[in-house]
């Protein structure tokens, strides 16, 4: 521990460092014996931004020290990780410096922030799917202070869309139907949904009366991410896509399309 020396006017020096953004990535920078136990990023969860919708989530920072932890002087930021010029894009801070805080002990607590993410200003361009990086800053009761970086990793993705036609409907048994779909997600250049190219897509049946998918094939989307294969009907049921998703674009299934077999 140390005992408190001008702590306000450090800590705005501190809080001022986490909204500029650096040239290289930082290590961490302390004074006694407090630490950042824990960093949870939108309840652990992959952040997915559409096209226009702006996205609110949470920042959770735990941190603890023998005197306590001063309530309202964590501060996270998150930025996209280092390009290989050294830059950083979209760096992100909470609408509330204070948060939210829960004291746990004498010596811990979690303050929880609240932040938002534009998709037609923070991802800057399509590059920037995938890992971001949290960096984030604690003061203790006695003036010991953490800034922490990285403090924690989380996904930022481009939203996806998956459609399933199937016809004709109703079919006679055994004779051939044509599947159809088509998988897009978000573009950040363009503002619009674009076709996901060359993606393996899986083609699932649930027979009519069950509760289970089986899959029947896997099919690959064309250079518009269109999707088109045929089977064969055997029974009345629901016929669907499922995308299992890449480390920039989420998972997505389509809704079922019901085929009536006579």
């Amino acid at each position: 521990m140390r005992q408190r020396t001008a702590v306000a006017g450090f800590a705005g020096a501190l809080a001022l460092s986490l909204l500029t953004v650096p040239g290289t990535a930082q290590a961490d920078d302390f004074s006694g014996d407090i630490r950042i136990t824990k960093v949870v990023v939108n309840g652990g969860k992959d952040i997915v931004l559409g096209t226009t919708a702006v996205k609110t989530f949470t920042i959770a920072v735990t941190a603890t020290d023998d005197s306590g932890i001063e309530t309202g002087k964590t501060w996270p930021t998150m930025g996209h990780t280092p390009l290989p010029n050294g830059d950083y894009y979209g760096l992100v801070g909470p609408d509330n410096i204070a948060g939210k805080c829960v004291r746990q002990s004498s010596t811990t607590t979690t303050c929880t922030h609240t932040l938002k993410m534009n998709p037609r200003l923070h991802p800057r361009d399509n590059t920037t799917a995938g890992t971001w990086t949290v960096r984030a800053l604690a003061l203790a009761n006695d003036g010991d202070y953490y800034t922490k970086d990285p403090a924690a990793k989380a996904k930022v993705l481009r939203n996806s869309r998956l459609t399933v036609n199937a016809s004709p409907e109703p079919v006679t048994k055994n004779k051939t139907i044509t599947v159809t779909g088509t998988l897009t997600r978000a573009n950040w250049q363009t503002y619009k949904y674009g076709g996901y190219t060359k993606q393996p897509v899986k083609l699932q049946f649930k027979k009519k009366g069950t509760s289970t998918y089986t899959t029947l094939k896997t099919v690959t989307t064309d250079s518009k991410g269109n999707l088109r294969t045929t089977t064969k009907a055997t029974a009345d049921g629901y016929f669907r896509y499922s995308f299992a998703g890449t480390p920039t674009t989420p998972a997505v299934t389509s809704t079922a399309d019901y085929v009536d077999v006579k």
